[in-house]
């Protein structure tokens, strides 16, 4: 577990439901599927609520179900899994731009395909670096994910913040790596599963991604460097 002290040279994020709003894209699942949109999402909950893989979901109403086919097929189609700066939630690039001005490194990595990666690229962003499991060749939550994300923020493990929405697949797995984390409480997993144990041990918990430069500011003038 990082050091409270310690300072953070370094800000990572998660991508879907951290500074990406992904309610198109569920919406666009269910649509392709022929079901409800309501029920989709209820069905999506009710998954992760039990403790499941949210790719179960879409076992549910299609078994065997594969979403890597499925989603050449959408490509096919003419409906691909797409994206655009109003898909980000309000608070990102704010938050990503404020800590860029600190003087901090700032990345992105998440469980996310090599054409969602292009078009993160193609936002120009206010960060140093992109990462996506798809290109990494692993994905959260297995440890080697997050030693590439050490690997490529470049600065000590102990001074990189990760910030993601799931206690689970982002929290949990960089703390058991050494990363300090912060939890930010939005998207289905914002609200459920909630692990006490995972979420205390967190540098930060927010509601909004614009309180987070400030408290890295505090935390940096604050820090021991030796």
């Amino acid at each position: 577990m990082p050091q409270n002290g310690a300072a953070i040279d370094a800000v990572v994020f998660d991508v879907g439901e951290t500074i990406l709003d992904e309610t198109w894209e569920y919406g666009a699942w269910a649509d392709w599927l022929g079901v409800p949109r309501h029920t989709f999402s209820s069905v999506f909950g009710a998954v992760i609520a039990t403790g499941g893989d949210y790719r179960d979901t879409f076992q549910r109403f299609r078994p065997g179900f594969d979403l890597h086919a499925e989603r050449e097929k959408r490509a096919e189609a003419g409906v691909p899994e797409v994206f655009t700066a109003d898909d980000l939630y309000p608070d990102a690039v704010g938050c990503l731009s404020e800590l860029c001005a600190l003087g901090v490194r700032v990345g992105l990595a998440g469980n996310q395909t090599a054409r969602n990666e292009r078009t993160l690229r193609g936002l120009d962003l206010p960060v140093d670096f992109i990462g996506t499991s798809e290109n990494w060749g692993v994905e959260k939550p297995d440890d080697a994910f997050f030693e590439k994300v050490v690997e490529v923020a470049g600065v000590p493990r102990e001074q990189i913040l990760y910030v993601g929405d799931r206690l689970d697949n982002d929290v949990r797995p960089a703390q058991r790596c050494g990363l300090a984390t912060a939890w930010i409480r939005r998207g289905p997993w914002g609200y459920i599963p909630h692990d006490t144990e995972i979420s205390r041990r967190c540098r930060f918990v927010l509601d909004t991604l614009t309180d987070l430069p400030a408290l890295v500011a505090k935390t940096n003038a604050n820090a021991d460097r030796g």
